[in-house]
């Protein structure tokens, strides 16, 4: 996203959470880059909105670390808080294991075949050229997961906590092999759920969720104008 192209909204919606959602798409993609500084003006210019849902967006996107907001300064898109990045990784673990052994536990046709069209459309989009649409689907997987376990709304808590380790997965996943990999797990996950097998799937989550954080160290000695150690 350039924060000088002009955007359309939705004219039928509030303008305040479009902002958000774009600009917070923008920061977690890495399109606004850590240090990039947003100017309110430009911004509202930039929608063709007045300032104020503008700075009702930034206020949000401060509340989840995702700007350094200075009064009478500037705002700025925060570097990645690698401790937060780890609470949200734990938290996240933590909620999607008891889903997995939830699914597992009572394997469903309909779910599972929803499962299985997500891991297609991931499958359509591996490589390099296709990141974007990778990143989508994978979180598909994922929130279709939750709402099959009844539990809908922790995916909305896990992604309102996970703007900075979803930054650190953005540097990690263009890693030659990657998509592969997290593929490859995903279909562990499903074959897995598929078989009653809670134990062999939490096995599954535990290492899909393991790959991004076990190379932070290596991700931030590449990046270290990105992070916050």
């Amino acid at each position: 996203m350039n924060v000088r192209e002009k955007v359309r909204l939705d004219r039928s919606r509030h303008a305040a959470p479009q902002v958000f959602d774009r600009l917070r798409e923008a920061i977690v993609s890495l399109d606004l880059a850590p240090g990039t500084v947003l100017a309110r003006a430009e911004l509202a210019e930039q929608f063709g909105i007045s300032q104020t849902p503008v700075r009702d967006a930034l206020l949000r996107l401060g509340e989840e670390g995702l700007v350094d907001i200075f009064p009478q300064h500037a705002t700025v898109v925060s570097r990645i808080d690698i401790e937060a990045a780890r609470q949200a990784h734990y938290l996240r673990r933590s909620l999607e294991l008891e889903v997995v052994r939830t699914l597992a536990l009572a394997p469903d046709d309909t779910v599972l075949a929803r499962l299985r069209a997500q891991v297609a459309a991931m499958a359509a989009v591996v490589g390099p050229a296709h990141y974007r649409e990778f990143v989508e689907a994978d979180q598909g997987f994922h929130q279709r997961m939750y709402e099959a376990a009844g539990v809908a709304g922790l995916w909305d808590l896990v992604r309102r906590r996970s703007g900075h380790v979803d930054r650190l997965r953005r540097l990690h996943l263009p890693t030659a092999g990657k998509t592969e990999a997290v593929l490859a797990d995903h279909r562990r996950i499903v074959d897995a759920i598929a078989a009653g097998d809670a134990p062999a799937a939490q096995d599954a989550l535990r290492q899909h969720l393991s790959g991004t954080l076990s190379q932070v160290d290596e991700i931030c000695a590449r990046h270290p104008d990105y992070v916050q150690v």
